[in-house]
């Protein structure tokens, strides 16, 4: 069983920069695609960005120039450095990892992040 725990979000003032961190137990991270999910209230859960085994990445348009993901598969941490923010990117972060050789799709409980104006 893989476990996703997420930290580093809090409450920044718009402009700020926030530096999410995702920890996964297993042994499946290095064979893992892995990805960063949020939630805003009244809104439906939406892809931010995404980085696959290879290092390859993938940002939602209104991230990009913005935020970045990386992973230290030594660590079995994936990370999303968060500049620039606005008070649109106020939801609750989601990390989430997909087995390469699998079909179950994993997911940490989420951490907030709240942009003020």
């Amino acid at each position: 069983q893989v476990q996703l725990v997420e930290s580093g979000g809090g409450l920044v003032q718009a402009g700020g920069s926030l530096r999410l961190s995702c920890a996964a137990s297993g042994s499946i991270f290095s064979n893992s695609d892995m990805s960063w999910y949020r939630q805003a209230p009244g809104k439906e859960r939406e892809l931010v960005a995404s980085i696959n085994t290879r290092g390859r990445t993938n940002y939602a348009d209104s991230v990009k120039g913005r935020f970045t993901i990386s992973r230290d598969n030594s660590a079995n941490t994936v990370y999303l450095q968060m500049n620039s923010l606005k008070p649109e990117d106020t939801g609750v972060y989601y990390c989430t990892a997909q087995y390469i050789y699998g079909l179950d799709r994993y997911w940490g409980q989420g951490t907030q992040v709240t942009v003020s104006s």
